[in-house]
C-alpha cells in the first residue's frame, strides 16, 4: 500500500506499507523533509509497524510521538505521518493521479452558478466528467449564503434591495459571502472523495488549497491557511472556503477571494459583518478582508492567470467547456430549486 500527503505550506510524506492479514507488517516512511538524528526515521518505521489497518490517525500519531524523544522534525510532524499511512490504507489517489479540466466560465447570474456548481460535482461524482477547476464569473452583485444559515440572522434585505444585490443559498455550509463583478475571484474544485482519503475535513480544506497558497506567495503574499476554512496575510483575510460531499463519491470544495471590496456596501447588506465590527467601524472592514488588489497590484485577470498556471504547472490542466447540456439541467434546477423561496428560506 502506498500513500502520499503534501503538508500544508510543509514537506511530501510517503508511506509504503505491507499489510499481511490486516496488520502493517512493515512501514517505509519517505520523504523531503528533514529529520535529526537519523535514527529517529527507523524508530517512526517501527512505531508505525505492527498495528492492525483500521487503527486511527490519532492513534497513530501518539505511538510515533512516544517514540520520538529528542528528534527534530522540520516539514512535517508525526500528525502528518499518520495522515500519509492512512491515505495509504485507504488507497487514496494524488493530484497527478487525475486528468483535471479547467472551466472558465462566462458571467452567470447567482443562481444560475449555484445550479452549475451543483450539476458539475454530480457529473464528476459519476464518471461523466474529470475532475474538475472552474474559475466563476459573476453577471451581478450577490450574497451567498451557508446551507444551513438564517436569512434572517444573516442578510439585510433592504440593504439588499438598495444596493441591487441578490441573495442566493449554496449546498455548502459556511459563512455567508458578498460578491461583486470584477471585485471577486471565485473558484471551484470537483474532486473524487479518494484524493481526500485519509484527511479529516478539516486537513482536507488546507490540503485542497495549498496550490493557491503557493500561488499567492509566489505573487509577493504572505498567505496561510488558517483553519477551519479561512486563507489569511499578516493584512487580514483573502478568502474563504466551504465543501460539501455529495452521493457518488465527489467533494465540492469552492472558495471566494477578495479582489477588491466595498466595505459600506457590504456593511449594509451583512448584518454578522455589522456585529464583527462594531466595535471598529467602517473603516476597519479592510484589515478585516484585505483585497488581493491592495496586496499584489496587479489587475484581476492577472490575478486569476498566475493562480491558475501555478495549478496547471503543479498537477496538469487541459481546457474544458460548460456544454449546452450542463447549462440546461443548471437552468432547470435553477426554476425547481435555486431560484425558489423553498430553497432560500430553508432556514428563514
Amino acid at each position: 500500500m502506498h500513500g502520499e500527503y503534501k503538508v500544508p505550506g510543509g514537506k511530501l510524506v510517503v508511506a509504503d506499507l505491507v499489510v499481511v492479514d490486516g496488520i502493517i507488517d512493515k512501514a517505509t516512511i519517505s520523504g523531503d523533509f528533514f529529520l535529526e538524528p537519523d535514527d529517529a526515521l527507523q524508530r517512526i518505521n517501527e512505531a508505525v509497524s505492527g498495528v492492525p489497518v483500521e487503527t486511527s490517525a490519532a492513534q497513530l500519531t501518539a505511538r510515533i510521538e512516544a517514540v520520538l524523544g529528542d528528534a527534530v522534525l522540520l516539514g512535517f510532524t508525526a500528525a502528518a505521518v499518520a495522515v500519509a499511512v492512512r491515505r495509504a490504507v485507504a488507497g487514496a489517489t494524488t493530484w497527478t493521479d487525475h486528468d483535471w479540466r479547467f472551466i472558465r466560465g462566462e458571467p452567470y447570474e447567482p443562481a444560475l452558478q449555484m445550479a452549475v456548481d451543483e450539476v458539475l460535482a454530480e457529473q464528476v461524482g459519476s464518471g461523466e466528467r474529470p475532475p474538475t477547476l472552474r474559475v466563476w464569473e459573476w453577471a451581478s452583485n450577490a450574497v451567498i449564503i451557508g446551507s444551513f444559515q438564517s436569512v434572517r440572522n444573516e442578510v439585510d434585505l433592504d440593504g439588499a434591495r438598495t444596493h441591487d444585490v441578490n441573495v442566493v443559498r449554496r449546498i455548502s455550509g459556511g459563512g455567508a459571502m458578498f460578491v461583486e463583478p470584477g471585485n471577486t475571484i471565485t473558484y471551484s474544485l470537483y474532486v473524487p472523495e479518494s484524493l481526500v482519503s485519509g484527511l479529516s475535513f478539516i486537513d482536507s480544506y488546507a490540503f485542497l488549497d495549498d496550490w493557491v497558497v503557493g500561488a499567492l506567495n509566489d505573487l509577493g503574499i504572505e498567505a496561510t491557511y488558517q483553519p477551519i476554512n479561512d486563507i489569511t496575510s499578516p493584512a487580514g483575510k483573502i478568502a474563504g472556503a466551504a465543501q460539501k460531499r455529495l452521493a457518488g463519491g465527489v467533494v465540492l470544495h469552492h472558495v471566494t477571494m477578495a479582489y477588491d471590496i466595498d466595505a459600506a456596501k457590504m456593511l449594509d447588506v451583512l448584518r454578522i459583518g455589522r456585529e464583527k465590527l462594531s466595535d471598529k467601524g467602517t473603516k476597519s472592514a479592510n484589515k478585516r478582508v484585505d483585497p488581493l488588489r491592495s496586496q499584489t497590484g496587479l489587475e484581476r485577470a492577472d490575478v486569476i492567470e498566475r493562480m491558475v498556471a501555478t495549478f496547471r504547472s503543479r498537477y496538469g490542466l487541459a481546457d474544458g467547456e460548460l456544454d449546452e447540456a450542463t447549462l440546461r439541467e443548471a437552468r432547470n434546477r435553477v426554476e425547481s430549486k435555486f431560484s425558489t423561496d423553498e430553497w432560500l428560506y430553508r432556514v428563514p
